[in-house]
């Protein structure tokens, strides 16, 4: 669980996500498509080319998602239920997917926040992610 530090942090970091959700959500979707191929089987109806506009639709509702959760931290299970039906039961999404995208996401945040994602975000990043990946696949079991 994040500390009340680590959860300030995760604050103040998306207060510069603000107004880049597109933008980082399609950055973060072509970074895992590219990087992890198989991740594309979930969007055959997709345009996967650069700059797409569905990728880059679709990013910002992940990353809208995302503020949704960041903004309700400590109720996440409440906050992210009606995702984490969508994935398990409706799009059968493999939930390690889930894990590959946060971690294509954290770069995304690395390479735009520079020299402002220090180690200790890094850190409390990575435990909020990880809280929502829990979540998004708790209904698989």
């Amino acid at each position: 669980m994040l500390t009340a530090d680590e959860k300030q942090l995760v604050l103040h970091a998306w207060d510069k996500v603000q107004g880049h959700q597109e933008d980082f959500g399609a950055e973060a979707l072509e970074r895992m498509f590219t990087t992890y191929p198989s991740t594309k089987t979930y969007f055959p109806h997709f345009d996967l080319h650069h700059d797409s506009e569905q990728v880059r639709h679709h990013g910002k509702k992940v990353v809208t998602a995302l503020g949704n959760a960041v903004h309700h931290m400590d109720t996440l299970s409440k906050t992210l239920s009606d995702l984490s039906d969508l994935h398990a039961y409706n799009l059968r999404v493999d939930p390690v997917n889930f894990k590959l995208l946060s971690h294509c996401f954290q770069v995304v945040l690395a390479v735009h926040l520079r020299d402002e994602y220090t180690p200790q975000l890094h850190v409390a990043f990575d435990k909020f992610m990880e809280a929502v990946c829990n979540v998004l696949t708790e209904k698989y079991r």
